[in-house]
């Protein structure tokens, strides 16, 4: 199996918990580079409402500070925001800020990037809603010209930059973008703008909360897969597009045995999958230690 596995640092649901609940950062991804993971990931919630935590929603913290963190603990392991959402974000910061993580890691930084889809965030961040697409593809138009660190302008509907010289340039070239959600807009995002898609795979209770079509069972899932990157070859790019799935904390702590899990892990692969993002809604740090070194000892050795 060539499937490669990210550790998505736990999100303690509810109002009460504390999101270093579930262990320090550093043991914990420490723990995770041991077991044999391929990344690291942190979501991303600035504002979240107290009605939605209450209905199962998660705090988080700063995804690009706390990755940082684990650069400096680390030596192996990718670090992905999944996700970040980049209408937040003014995009000369958003790049600043990805530069600057891919600069002190060597290397080892992914953007992961999606619209967003909370109005009460979009509103205590002074953000318009509405305009969140546009945000968006500005954002994807200002990243790679700040990266070059070279002279640019730029004047688009929300921003203008004149003359601007970005550093530091980032070791990658480019850092890679992986834009997550269902439609189909966001499929053609990635095939013309971007290094990977992250599909939503929660269901329809959260593709209904998050805005986005349902993910259709693998069979579909194969095919959209496979219309991404025949959509990347036609507008004549090389690379090939990595797509991520996140298998959820619910499958994982479910009744379902190893040779079960191996078996969609490969259905997974089948279908054109490339990472899988698990995780586990566990709390103390001896706990997701063994959880990391059990799912290390039987899926990644």
């Amino acid at each position: 199996m060539t499937l490669r596995f990210i550790f998505h640092y736990p999100e303690i649901n509810g109002p009460e918990g504390d999101v270093l609940d579930p262990g320090p950062v550093r043991d914990v991804a420490v723990a995770a580079e041991k077991a044999g993971f391929d990344a690291f990931a942190f979501s991303e919630r600035p504002a979240p409402g107290a009605r939605w935590l209450s209905a199962g929603g998660h705090q988080t913290l700063d995804p690009f500070v706390a990755l940082g963190y684990v650069a400096g603990a680390t030596e192996r392991l990718r670090l992905l925001t999944y996700l970040a959402v980049a209408p937040y974000r003014n995009p000369m910061l958003l790049a600043k800020a990805a530069a600057s993580l891919d600069k002190l890691s060597s290397g080892r930084f992914t953007l992961g990037l999606g619209v967003g889809y909370q109005k009460s965030e979009f509103h205590a961040l002074g953000v318009d809603f509405d305009e969140r697409n546009a945000l968006f593809d500005e954002a994807l138009d200002v990243l790679p010209l700040h990266w070059r660190g070279e002279p640019f302008d730029y004047r688009g509907r929300h921003f203008s930059a004149r003359d601007i010289i970005a550093r530091p340039r980032p070791v990658q070239d480019p850092i890679p973008i992986w834009i997550g959600g269902n439609s189909k807009l966001t499929r053609r995002r990635v095939a013309q703008r971007a290094q990977g898609w992250m599909p939503m795979s929660g269901g329809g209770q959260l593709s209904a909360t998050a805005r986005t079509r349902t993910l259709g069972p693998l069979e579909e899932l194969g095919e959209q897969i496979a219309d991404v990157r025949s959509g990347a070859l036609a507008a004549g790019r090389t690379d090939r597009i990595d797509v991520v799935y996140s298998y959820g904390t619910e499958l994982m702590s479910s009744t379902a045995g190893p040779d079960r899990h191996r078996e969609v892990f490969a259905e997974l692969e089948k279908a054109g999958v490339d990472w899988v993002s698990v995780s586990c809604r566990i709390e103390g740090l001896s706990a997701t230690v063994d959880f990391l070194e059990s799912f290390g000892s039987t899926y990644l050795s």
